[in-house]
């Protein structure tokens, strides 16, 4: 098992991978939502320079903000600052995008960015259709290492729903998650297996599978409702609400696609909706104000402990270390946390020292 941090990317904020990097971690993902945060690709430049062991990526690039021959170069350029421990992680934008109040690229048009990043960074020329029109192209200039494709930058691919599984067997070197339900892994690894065999593709052992989560270690005393565990992990349960929200609002309102752990606060949290001061077209933006950042004080009341237990990880050391464990049973190969950014230090040092050390 492998750990791996997500920062809240804030350009002054970058040496929070320094510092993840000196706890232990393997990785750090820096998120790419341009109405939201600083640049990813500053951060990770700067993060590139100042460490050289923890492995440094996008976590992930959305393909609808970023032309793929523009993602291309910018993770062969911090490769050429991080060589070999550069990786890219890949989405089609649920929060990037509908910050702006556009949907998330379609899974047919990720398929072929997918394709288009995964050629040029193996250096290869490549059929690109821009504007309607369809040139090869390839990176000029190789030898001079304006970009590094020397050292091969795995595409980590992030998705739940079958076709964009399918996706990450295709032309992915592994795959994200935001859910650690067992079963509902199990299905999307059989998609990934599928879109592999398709690809005509073999699957190795290789392939790195990522759990994104948020943890908070009790202490003595503590409990799901303490008010240092909900600074934590308040802003990762909130994020997923609105994520769900904004699937529920896009797919037809229907009660079967609110979790279990939302369903006794579904009606009140549409209360709020309803009432945001901004109309129901410009909403997005308050729906993810405070996104994976800090919790809104208006949203507290629905960081609940049963979804803490349901989203996040926390308890003892000793539980936590077992629900790792039954994730790995899974095929899950990294567990990302994130806690809120104004708390984050602290939950990245009891989980490197309290956790960490079980599994090394």
């Amino acid at each position: 098992m492998e750990f791996g941090i997500t920062i809240a990317p804030h350009i002054d904020h970058w040496d929070q991978i320094k510092t993840a990097e000196e706890l232990g971690f393997d990785r750090a993902w820096v998120p790419d939502s341009q109405m939201i945060w600083s640049d990813c690709y500053a951060i990770l430049a700067l993060a590139a320079v100042n460490t050289s062991r923890i492995n440094i990526g996008t976590g992930v690039s959305i393909a609808g903000t970023r032309i793929a021959p523009v993602t291309a170069h910018s993770i062969g350029t911090i490769n050429q600052l991080a060589p070999g421990r550069t990786f890219l992680g890949l989405g089609t934008g649920h929060t990037a995008m509908r910050v702006m109040g556009q949907d998330p690229m379609r899974v047919s048009e990720f398929r072929e960015y997918l394709r288009v990043v995964r050629a040029l960074l193996d250096g290869e020329a490549v059929d690109y259709t821009y504007q309607g029109q369809t040139r090869e192209i390839e990176f000029l200039h190789r030898d001079r290492y304006f970009v590094n494709l020397d050292n091969r930058i795995p595409i980590y691919v992030a998705g739940n729903g079958p076709k964009a599984c399918e996706a990450a067997g295709a032309y992915g070197d592994g795959w994200t998650t935001i859910g650690r339900d067992a079963e509902q892994i199990g299905k999307s690894m059989a998609h990934i297996r599928t879109g592999a065999n398709a690809a005509e593709r073999q699957l190795g052992d290789d392939f790195h599978t990522t759990l994104f989560s948020c943890t908070s270690v009790l202490r003595a005393g503590e409990d799901l409702r303490s008010e240092r565990v909900i600074n934590e992990v308040g802003s990762w349960v909130t994020t997923e609400l609105h994520f769900f929200y904004e699937i529920w609002n896009k797919m037809g309102r229907k009660d079967e696609l609110i979790p279990p752990h939302f369903v006794n606060m579904w009606d009140e949290y549409l209360e709020r909706v309803n009432n945001f001061s901004l109309p129901e077209n410009a909403r997005f933006r308050q729906v993810h104000d405070g996104h994976a950042i800090y919790l809104v004080p208006e949203e507290r009341r629905f960081v609940t402990p049963e979804a803490i237990s349901a989203i996040c990880m926390v308890g003892s050391a000793e539980d936590i270390i077992d629900q790792i464990r039954d994730v790995e049973k899974t095929g899950i190969k990294e567990v990302n946390i994130m806690p809120a950014a104004d708390f984050a230090a602290g939950a990245f040092e009891d989980f490197a020292t309290q956790v960490m050390p079980a599994f090394r």
